[in-house]
């Protein structure tokens, strides 16, 4: 095992939404939230992203300790509507009330 698969394997996996300029909502995963948020920020990674700034990272939550329970989360936050999405930023629904994913 490499240091980078020991790291995420100890690492806790977050699920967050940011908003574009054109206010969307793009949903994502990582272990490191500040960090990729400047990444999108500065134009690397998501492609989806690029040219859409300024981002707001919006909401931010811990989802489990495994990448496969994060993408999991993120598949179905992604096929929320806009509306829930809004009321997850907004707490007005909680994620486990709205997803039910039993951690891997």
């Amino acid at each position: 095992m490499t240091s980078e698969q020991l790291k995420s394997s100890c690492s806790i996996w977050y699920v967050y939404l940011i908003r574009t300029r054109f206010d969307s909502l793009y949903c994502g995963i990582t272990t490191d939230v500040s960090h990729r948020y400047l990444q999108h920020c500065q134009g690397l990674g998501a492609k989806s992203l690029k040219g859409k700034g300024p981002l707001t990272l919006e909401w931010f939550e811990a989802v489990g300790k495994s990448r496969s329970t994060a993408s999991k989360y993120e598949y179905r936050i992604k096929n929320l509507s806009k509306a829930l999405k809004e009321k997850l930023i907004q707490k007005a629904v909680v994620l486990d009330e709205l997803i039910d994913i039993e951690e891997t």
